[in-house]
């Protein structure tokens, strides 16, 4: 993906800040463990990333992935009571990303009760870590529920995602870095597509 002709030195810049403050978040809060997993936020969000990319997703899915559990790092920065994570990770990058990014990361999680729902086998994948906010989460979906859900933009990207996401917990799993998704990241923002 190029930078396109309309981009000025301002909306470059802006990039440039929102990218440095995504990575003082990763910086400032993902050392921490993922829930109840043996590795951390950090390690977490580039093994997802490194499975999208591997996938051959598109730039906006690959962002997604890196940044689907950014709400857990901006809880722990802002002490929130509220615990969704998804959608308080998809209000923070709101105005930075367009639907492309941000629906994945709004889904994920209703993504992971429909995979309950349509797939008998998903269920037996799940970590245990993973199978207990299940049930906090609200459980498979209904048939009402999964029709509303596949009618909803971006679905099929939130599913892929979900997959990765949970692939995406080995420990010592070697990945990009940081920066090279933050890099990826500043093409994708809002006026710079």
């Amino acid at each position: 993906m190029t930078v396109s002709s309309s981009s000025t030195p301002a909306s470059v810049s802006a990039a440039k800040l929102e990218a440095e403050r995504i990575q003082a978040l990763f910086a400032g809060y993902g050392s921490e463990f993922y829930g109840g997993e043996a590795i951390t936020q950090t390690e977490h969000a580039l093994q997802c990333a490194a499975l999208a990319e591997a996938a051959g997703e598109t730039p906006a899915v690959i962002v997604a992935s890196l940044l689907h559990d950014v709400g857990h790092l901006v809880m722990a920065e802002s002490a929130s009571e509220d615990r969704r994570h998804q959608d308080v990770g998809a209000r923070a990058l709101e105005g930075i990303f367009g639907e492309d990014v941000l629906a994945p990361i709004r889904l994920h999680v209703p993504a992971k009760r429909y995979l309950c729902a349509v797939d008998a086998a998903y269920y037996d994948t799940l970590s245990q870590a993973s199978r207990d906010s299940l049930a906090l989460q609200g459980g498979p979906f209904t048939p009402d529920e999964l029709a509303g859900f596949e009618r909803l933009p971006h679905f099929d990207a939130a599913v892929r995602l979900r997959r990765y996401d949970d692939l995406a917990k080995v420990v010592g799993a070697r990945t990009p870095d940081l920066s090279h998704y933050l890099q990826l990241c500043t093409r994708v923002m809002r006026g710079r597509a």
